[in-house]
């Protein structure tokens, strides 16, 4: 009987002994990628970001509903209200950047985002493109003014333009190529001193062609974009243009930011589907 017992009680000291270290191993590991964060985060040169309210006067307002918007009492919806022309006084306008390589889809992001009947006409410069749409916000009209920064040569001297005043930068990347996912910190590493306030997101194109990669490939490129994504402290999107897979929602997510608005976003690491994680 005796020797029984202290069986038990043997056994029941390693377990607890192991129990004990397995609890600090997983505080030490916690505490390890948050001081790496941190340290890539440094590295780069992130500052905290302030974000706007919405006056008493638009809050008061009455809200414009948006079916299937996903926000606590509707966000963005295109401006469908009776404003004259000469009456400019509740317009709020605001202004985002687009950066990235070539050929990674940021133009048919933009144009998927405006769409032919509520965005204006394009205005395109040398290196830059530039497309506005207005927005109705609790009674309160929102004119983005959006710039994309075409990625060639040029695109160097254009990003001080860009970038100036922007409350938002929109960094992309195509999710079938690594090496424009790699390019992220150099096209942030330009960005930063013109403007140190904006909203960071980190946006991966193409999700429809992205899917069709084997899975492994489509985890290492998933977790190798939210490791760019935390050391930029950045909301990453999974998106398509084709089929408009997280457009809309980049969009409401940076107006709920920006005026402190209700939203319940939903976080998926999910393989093989858009990925939202922040």
């Amino acid at each position: 009987m005796r020797k029984r017992l202290l069986l038990c009680y043997r056994r029941m000291f390693k377990l607890n002994k192991k129990r004990k270290i397995i609890c600090k191993v997983l505080v030490l590991q916690k505490y390890v990628r948050s001081f790496w964060n941190q340290l890539v985060g440094c590295c780069i040169g992130y500052k905290s970001i302030k974000y706007r309210k919405l006056s008493s006067h638009h809050s008061s307002s009455s809200t414009r509903a948006v079916s299937g918007s996903g926000f606590s009492g509707s966000l963005t919806a295109p401006c469908c209200c009776d404003h004259s022309i000469e009456s400019l006084e509740d317009l709020v306008a605001l202004k985002i950047c687009i950066l990235g390589d070539n050929q990674i889809g940021k133009t048919s992001f933009l144009t998927k985002y405006v769409g032919k009947e509520t965005g204006e006409e394009s205005c395109s410069t040398t290196g830059l493109n530039q497309m506005d749409k207005i927005l109705c916000v609790k009674g309160a009209r929102i004119s983005y003014s959006i710039w994309e920064v075409q990625g060639d040569v040029s695109a160097s001297t254009q990003i001080p333009t860009a970038c100036k005043d922007s409350v938002a930068i929109l960094f992309m990347f195509d999710l079938t190529s690594r090496r424009t996912l790699k390019s992220v910190i150099s096209w942030y590493q330009q960005a930063r001193p013109w403007n140190q306030t904006a909203i960071p997101v980190l946006i991966g194109t193409k999700f429809d062609d992205f899917v069709q990669l084997p899975l492994d490939l489509q985890w290492t490129i998933a977790n190798q974009a939210r490791a760019y994504a935390k050391a930029l402290n950045a909301t990453l999107f999974f998106s398509s243009a084709t089929y408009n897979i997280n457009v809309n929602k980049i969009f409401k997510f940076i107006t709920a930011k920006l005026f402190n608005l209700p939203w319940t976003m939903e976080r998926n690491l999910t393989i093989g589907e858009p990925i939202i994680d922040f």
